[in-house]
């Protein structure tokens, strides 16, 4: 199995759409106003997943086109935003398409470019930018250790008992590594918000993580019961600190 298709293969779209990261209001704002999104400019989304990032994107009227290499979530997008005038969506492979002679005022992704090689996603991004267009590359990070105590310690002792993946996530980018590529002006912006789940919400969010889509028995009941269970013991809640990291450079 191809392990980049493992959420398309693995988790259906609907709960895939309902339990995956949100990205912020201020961070599409600012992906907007750095690239000039709007009528009359293109953009180009990379790997949209079911969509947490699209909409806002299609609402400023530019003509967006996404490529996505899983069936299932090509088709929940085009379910979901198939109304939409200006939307339009390729299932393929990034790494492989040949996007011929179009070229976009904005490329982005929202947690998929690590899963493409630097030295092919930056040369193939720039390529597709027009001069003074706009890389952005999106991601989340979320903490549950600093606000919920002893909880933490104990969902981490059901990590060391019963946490082994069959395939582990190694992805690896760095992407303030757009420099060395021909890129300019890059920056980082951070974002911050806050959510409390109840127990079986947490194990849900949990559970479309790509290294615990491949837990496998007698493992994988015993360490979504374990966090379960953890949540349960501390009043059926817990924080999640979430933290949206927008990266961006230009094209010159």
């Amino acid at each position: 199995m191809d392990f980049r298709k493992i959420f398309d293969i693995s988790v259906p779209s609907e709960m895939f759409d309902k339990w995956r990261t949100r990205y912020c209001r201020e961070c599409f704002g600012d992906v907007i106003e750095h690239s000039q999104l709007g009528t009359g400019k293109a953009a180009l989304e990379i790997g949209p997943g079911t969509g947490q990032a699209t909409e806002p994107i299609l609402k400023t009227g530019c003509s967006y086109t996404a490529i996505e290499l899983g069936e299932n979530f090509t088709e929940a997008m085009k379910r979901k935003f198939g109304l939409y005038d200006n939307f339009q969506i390729v299932n393929a492979d990034f790494e492989k398409y040949d996007f011929g002679e179009n070229k976009f005022d904005l490329v982005y992704s929202a947690a998929t470019i690590q899963w493409i090689p630097e030295e092919i996603a930056f040369p193939k991004t720039f390529k597709l930018l027009k001069s003074g267009g706009t890389l952005a590359m999106m991601a989340t990070g979320t903490d549950y250790e600093y606000a919920n105590g002893d909880l933490w310690s104990e969902i981490e002792k059901v990590y060391e008992q019963y946490f082994r993946p069959e395939t582990q996530y190694t992805c690896s980018f760095t992407n303030s590594n757009a420099v060395n590529y021909g890129f300019t002006d890059y920056e980082i912006r951070s974002y911050y918000t806050t959510r409390i789940l109840n127990a079986d919400e947490f194990v849900l969010w949990t559970s479309i993580m790509a290294p615990h889509l491949t837990l496998r028995e007698p493992y994988k009941s015993k360490f979504f019961e374990g966090i379960r269970n953890a949540v349960l013991s501390f009043g059926d809640r817990i924080i999640l600190n979430d933290t949206i990291i927008l990266n961006m450079a230009r094209k010159p």
